[in-house]
């Protein structure tokens, strides 16, 4: 996140609006969360086709593997882009692969999507934009730069407050970076800290085709209402689009909401008849000669025993599946389960802190200890960032305290010698089970950002199979590893002192970090 907004104060918070949920949990198994392909598709795939990794590095490789092995699309979804060593040797893969596909025989099918936020992206005289120009001048037919601009920062709003501190107003914050029918999806960003010594969440889906073109179209989506990069740096609106914020802003939201909408219901409409197609080709009992049949020419697909739900959080649009969903899984969440739940950033949404003061499960929250905040040792008034999110997690530790919930709802402070940490997302796992039947994972933070001012996608991933259970128990271990179990001593540390002024400004600027 950028630094606050000096003027912060004298802004206006939307009301917040709690969402009711849309219905209560089924009764077994992992099918009991079948209720969320209500609301969004619902994509049924092998476990064999989940891989979480754990490290910056890993996620750095992996994009510069799969970038250079792409042969349709390339479709990455960022805050921003930055500057750095690393991130020009991303551009040189990309560079790269689309020189071979001009190369190659015939057209070149190679085609690129890069979604990025304008505010983030445009920041200082080398920034994101002037980063990716080179490969638009290059590649102008096959390279697509297009940059949101939230409608919310318009008129005297947008004149009056400078860079850096406009991109609190709201953000294009979706982290999805997907290669042909391969999908990684994450909270990292495309910056250097991301790929060495800031520690976030990420999974590998491969070979997943109908994943991959939902979130190729929800790119191609917001793309759409976003401004496009030109190859002399400008931007300008695609033919007959509304401009976020020259244009009438209820039609721009109108339409934005519409088009998001359009790929989240066609998607799900696609997904429902091939369910149909499927479970009465197995009434029939055509389905074991149909797999017999793809077994003889070596194309048996496994049967699915993973689902992946795709949450998205889009408030100025008025979209708020994401919101809906895990206010849902809070309050359905039985006695005895047990929900880890992680953010960089801890300030969350009045309704999610009285779902998890007034539920039944087990809580352990990860958060991030002052000297491992992303904001920590910074110049001016972001230095102070580290010791608000102090101060918010101190009134919530005081509230847990006061309702004697301490051995239910328990608070714990990532720590790690040269890190930042930025991971985000929650592990739920049933009463009596070792071993997590679902995850989310993506760029929500559970904050008031995250719901109500930026645009959010993540991924509900529930799996019936053991060994990627294993897989999603470890790499919360390895995370919670690193941490120390928060108590009333631990706000008596020196560094834990919070100056009177951020205990003053904290509430009337805690909507906009």
């Amino acid at each position: 996140r950028s630094s606050w907004l000096l003027l912060a104060p004298l802004l206006t918070p939307p009301v917040p609006v709690i969402t009711a949920p849309p219905c209560s949990l089924c009764p077994e198994g992992a099918h009991r969360f079948q209720w969320i392909r209500n609301l969004v598709p619902e994509f049924g795939i092998s476990s064999s086709h989940v891989k979480v990794l754990s490290s910056p590095v890993e996620f750095y490789e992996l994009l510069k593997v799969q970038i250079k092995a792409a042969k349709q699309r390339v479709v990455m979804a960022s805050l921003y882009l930055g500057t750095g060593l690393l991130e020009q040797e991303l551009v040189d893969c990309l560079e790269e692969t689309l020189e071979k596909s001009l190369q190659a025989k015939g057209s070149p099918d190679l085609r690129i999507s890069i979604l990025l936020d304008y505010t983030r992206g445009s920041r200082g005289r080398k920034n994101s934009r002037t980063m990716l120009i080179p490969l638009l001048q290059r590649f102008p037919e096959q390279v697509r730069v297009s940059l949101f601009h939230t409608p919310n920062l318009r008129g005297l709003l947008r004149l009056l407050i400078p860079e850096r501190f406009n991109e609190t107003i709201g953000l294009q914050h979706i982290k999805v970076y997907l290669f042909d029918d391969n999908v990684i999806l994450s909270g990292a960003n495309l910056s250097d800290l991301y790929f060495t010594n800031r520690q976030d969440r990420y999974v590998l889906l491969r070979d997943s085709p109908e994943i991959a073109d939902f979130f190729t179209e929800l790119v191609d989506a917001i793309g759409d209402v976003s401004l496009q990069l030109q190859q002399d740096d400008t931007v300008q609106m695609m033919e007959g689009m509304v401009h976020p914020y020259q244009g009438d802003k209820v039609a721009y939201c109108e339409i934005a909401n519409r088009r998001v909408m359009e790929v989240i219901n066609s998607a799900r409409t696609r997904q429902e008849l091939l369910h149909a197609k499927t479970f009465h080709s197995s009434q029939r009992g055509s389905s074991l000669l149909s797999q017999q049949g793809s077994q003889a020419s070596g194309s048996l697909k496994p049967e699915p025993d993973t689902w992946i739900y795709p949450l998205i959080q889009m408030k100025p649009f008025g979209i708020q599946i994401d919101e809906m969903v895990t206010e849902t899984l809070l309050t359905e969440a039985e006695r005895d389960a047990r929900i880890y739940l992680t953010t960089g950033y801890f300030n969350l949404t009045q309704a999610y802190m009285d779902l998890i003061l007034g539920t039944r499960a087990e809580y352990r929250i990860l958060l991030a200890s002052p000297e491992v905040n992303g904001f920590f040792g910074a110049k001016g008034v972001a230095g102070a960032i580290p010791a608000a999110y102090v101060y918010i997690e101190h009134q919530f530790y005081s509230e847990v305290c006061y309702l004697q919930q301490q051995e239910r709802v328990q608070l714990q402070e990532y720590s790690r010698a040269g890190w930042t940490f930025h991971a985000k997302g929650l592990w739920l796992y049933l009463a009596g089970s070792d071993l997590p039947c679902l995850t989310l994972i993506g760029s929500p933070n559970f904050g008031y950002r995250s719901v109500h001012r930026d645009l959010e996608a993540q991924v509900a991933i529930v799996t019936e199979n053991k060994a990627l259970q294993q897989q999603l128990h470890q790499e919360q271990e390895q995370l919670y590893l690193c941490s120390g179990v928060v108590s009333t001593s631990t706000f008596e540390q020196p560094n834990r002192y919070v100056k009177l002024w951020v205990k003053l400004v904290t509430p009337l600027i805690k909507n906009f970090f």
